[in-house]
């Protein structure tokens, strides 16, 4: 296995290098909005203290998840990491001899992708379950994240002309990304003001009981 890697990186680096993926003013927005929001995030799972005892463990795990999610997502926003994944398959295919065939194995990848993305939303609600008022905003923006992300990967021509269409001047593929952050930062927002009522009124029985 080893002695595969290095003909594959090879290969894959012909195809790929390292560049900034969207080097416009709304590229650069959403990657500020990524961290942004990953700060606010991680926020609320400093001050998760304050959640009810039980759903607390919970709802802390959703948003260190939404945290990781966010910086990851930024991340690659710039770097594309995307298509260096698009190129080692490539390779792969070319040199195990099923390049030809690979469209079955694209297939067999997207109906991977989508089940996992139905399954974790599916697990998403049943770990927020008790809480789920409380983080709806977040977990619908994290759905819309996970479905931008699920769109991009499919990689039809249809799908592609979709999320190219532009409403109001802005393209489909801005309105679900950004639309998805604020989303999340709308429920970090919400969270951290149930977390700071939760706190006031604390400090007030302690001190007043």
């Amino acid at each position: 296995m080893p002695e595969r890697i290095g003909p594959i990186l090879d290969c894959a680096l012909l195809r790929w290098s390292p560049r900034i993926g969207d080097p416009s003013v709304v590229g650069w927005t959403t990657v500020a909005l990524y961290f942004g929001t990953a700060a606010l995030a991680a926020k609320v799972v400093g001050r998760s203290r304050v959640f009810p005892a039980e759903t607390r463990r919970r709802e802390r795990l959703f948003w260190m998840a939404l945290c990781a999610l966010l910086l990851g997502m930024g991340v690659n926003k710039q770097l594309d990491l995307q298509s260096l994944l698009t190129a080692i398959g490539r390779c792969v295919a070319q040199l195990d001899g099923w390049y030809a065939e690979r469209r079955a194995t694209q297939a067999r990848f997207i109906a991977a992708l989508l089940a996992a993305a139905l399954a974790g939303a599916v697990a998403s609600v049943l770990l927020l379950r008790g809480a789920l008022r409380r983080q709806a905003p977040a977990l619908f923006g994290a759905m819309l994240l996970v479905a931008f992300v699920v769109v991009r990967a499919v990689g039809f021509h249809h799908v592609d002309a979709f999320i190219s269409t532009r409403v109001s001047g802005w393209r489909m593929n801005w309105i679900l990304e950004i639309g998805g952050i604020a989303l999340v930062a709308l429920g970090a927002l919400w969270a951290l003001s149930a977390t700071r009522g939760s706190s006031a009124r604390a400090t007030h029985r302690r001190d007043h009981g």
